[in-house]
């Protein structure tokens, strides 16, 4: 097993009934707007998160596909679990730039992945790929999101 926090909570709420839904809203409630996608995470290990966005009425643009922005939330909450999963102790990240490029409609329920890669965790930036696809497979959303990792301050003792 594994030390870090997220983890071990993920694994240990998936064998409680309804963990995964469970997780997922616990994982979302971290940043109010990644409720608004109604996320399901499916998979989440060190350096790899995959979830998925129903397509709904309150996700849906004008043309009746997934819009945006919620697809960019979803891209970026599957990269905030793979950095909290996967980060060692001593370093913390924040977002730093996100590029993301839109390949075709998303006219289905969407899979979000976010992978990077294991030696990158150290001081500096971390480009984490990110992509999202539709039911039959079709790549709607493809980009990274560049993370700066940085040491945590040392503790002041008391």
């Amino acid at each position: 097993m594994t030390d870090n926090y997220l983890l071990k909570l993920y694994h240990k709420v998936l064998k409680w009934p309804f963990g995964r839904q469970l997780f997922s809203r616990l994982f979302a409630s971290k940043a109010p707007y990644f409720k608004s996608i109604k996320p399901l995470i499916i998979e989440l290990r060190p350096n790899f998160c995959e979830l998925t966005i129903p397509k709904r009425k309150a996700v849906q643009n004008h043309i009746g596909t997934v819009h945006a922005i919620a697809l960019c939330n979803g891209l970026e909450m599957a990269m905030g679990a793979v950095a909290e999963a996967s980060i060692p102790k001593h370093l913390r990240w924040i977002p730093k730039g996100m590029t993301v490029n839109y390949t075709a409609k998303a006219d289905s329920d969407i899979r979000i992945t976010a992978e990077a890669d294991p030696n990158g965790w150290k001081v500096g930036d971390l480009d984490v790929a990110v992509n999202g696809y539709r039911q039959d497979g079709t790549t709607v959303i493809t980009g990274t999101i560049t993370i700066y990792i940085s040491e945590k301050p040392a503790r002041k003792s008391s």
